[in-house]
């Protein structure tokens, strides 16, 4: 399964990713990181393409995506 995670202590919740995922699955948390920040999380990882536009957007670069083969 293509699967997306973030490194929700360096996450800023800026919300780029949440604005270019085409399946519209990475939202941002209601939760606070220890920074004070609503990290962005992936609400259905199923739909996950690993496109990887999330990981290009981000500019903390706190996304990994790892695609099937």
């Amino acid at each position: 399964m293509n699967r997306v995670s973030f490194n929700s202590e360096r996450c800023k919740g800026c919300g780029l990713c949440t604005a270019v995922c085409p399946k519209k699955i990475v939202k941002l948390s209601d939760k606070l990181n220890s920074k004070g920040y609503h990290p962005a999380e992936v609400t259905e990882q199923e739909k996950c393409i690993a496109c990887a536009m999330c990981a290009t957007m981000c500019p903390d670069t706190v996304i990994t995506v790892e695609k099937d083969v």
